[in-house]
């Protein structure tokens, strides 16, 4: 019986990074998912992977950036390429990550870290919103998060 439950979890926890690379593949082809692939395994701790890679991919599919942008980021320092936009936010992710874990959330499911991502990655308000989206951005990336993992 535990082994069957620790079977399970470990399929789980390939799938949901599977589905990841999936997502991106479909999006951007081969060369650019192994660049996402790259940048998660560079930039997001190997425990925390299986979570944070889908909020990773789901993120490309929210901001729907042009190349360059392809992951919103809009920092001066980052260089306007695919592999960049993905290492920031990957990094992003998961440095995030890890200040939503030592608040000790009440709320520890994924939509209250998402939420808590949101107002860090893309607050609404933003002097660089001028057309109030951010507000979306929440939704947007909870409902893609959702569907790859």
């Amino acid at each position: 019986m535990r082994f069957s439950f620790v079977m399970c979890a470990l399929l789980s926890v390939a799938t949901s990074q599977q589905q990841a690379y999936d997502a991106i593949l479909r999006k951007d082809g081969v060369v650019l998912a192994g660049k996402f692939q790259e940048a998660c395994f560079n930039n997001i701790d190997p425990v925390f992977r299986p979570i944070l890679n889908p909020i990773v991919a789901a993120i490309r599919y929210s901001e729907n950036g042009t190349p360059g942008r392809e992951y919103g980021i809009l920092h001066k320092r980052v260089k306007p390429t695919y592999r960049s936009q993905a290492g920031w936010c990957a990094a992003t992710v998961q440095k995030n990550f890890t200040r939503w874990l030592n608040t000790n959330p009440t709320d520890k499911t994924t939509l209250s870290f998402i939420q808590f991502l949101g107002s860090r990655y893309c607050p609404v308000g933003a002097d660089n919103d001028p057309n109030g989206l951010n507000q979306h951005w929440v939704k947007n990336v909870y409902h893609f998060y959702y569907e790859f993992k």
